[in-house]
């Protein structure tokens, strides 16, 4: 194992905090309402992806089958009042806020990169105030972000905010399109595994984890 990394850059949805079953239900609920219900399959392709970029991908499977032809707008007014309701209360994963603590104890800087817009971080991390701690952070609408994952870049700028080299920093994820943005950025990255997903969805190299209780930081 490498020694303590440079900086630690973690993922939010299903990795800090448990939303993916909120998100998921968010999105089953509103194709099932154009006739389209979601394969388990496909609910988990949309995974670390930004939200303009899941509409898109959900808006041609339900024309595909023959339903409507929706803007991405058209589909997230739909979504997001849903969406938003089920966010609200999203609970911590087991570990999270240890690990956090512990990165600040040990004064490894520390990202957040995402693929969720500000204002939809800002509902899912209001009832955690540790999440504070994580001052640093890339949002799937910032500005400066070229291009969302699997794309390699809001790794590459989170580490370049926070003036680290992308390859002495751990990234913490747990869908493929994340996993492919931090391998992209050149980042070791650890993977907590999904409910029923094994390492073997994932490419070499990663570090699998079922909890981040499991990760231990170098003194």
């Amino acid at each position: 194992m490498p020694q303590r990394p440079a900086a630690c850059l973690f993922d939010l949805d299903g990795l800090l905090l448990d939303t993916e079953p909120a998100h998921a239900r968010a999105w089953q609920e509103a194709a099932s309402r154009f006739g389209r219900p979601l394969k388990e399959a496909e609910l988990l392709s949309l995974r670390g992806r930004r939200r303009l970029d899941c509409a898109s991908q959900v808006r041609q499977w339900i024309a595909a089958s023959g339903g409507p032809a929706l803007s991405e707008q058209e589909l997230l007014a739909v979504r997001q009042p849903i969406a938003e309701a089920l966010l609200a209360g999203a609970p911590a994963m087991p570990g999270a806020e240890v690990l956090v603590r512990r990165c600040l104890a040990l004064r490894i800087p520390m990202a957040l990169a995402t693929s969720s817009a500000r204002a939809a971080v800002e509902v899912k991390v209001a009832p955690h105030p540790w999440m504070a701690l994580i001052s640093e952070r890339v949002y799937g609408d910032d500005p400066d972000l070229v291009s969302g994952k699997p794309a390699p870049d809001p790794f590459l700028l989170a580490a370049r905010r926070l003036g680290v080299a992308p390859t002495a920093c751990w990234a913490f994820e747990d869908s493929r399109a994340g996993v492919a943005a931090a391998l992209g950025a050149g980042c070791r990255v650890h993977v907590l595994l999904p409910p029923g997903v094994s390492c073997r969805a994932y490419p070499d190299g990663v570090v699998c984890l079922n909890s981040l209780e499991e990760v231990r930081l170098d003194q």
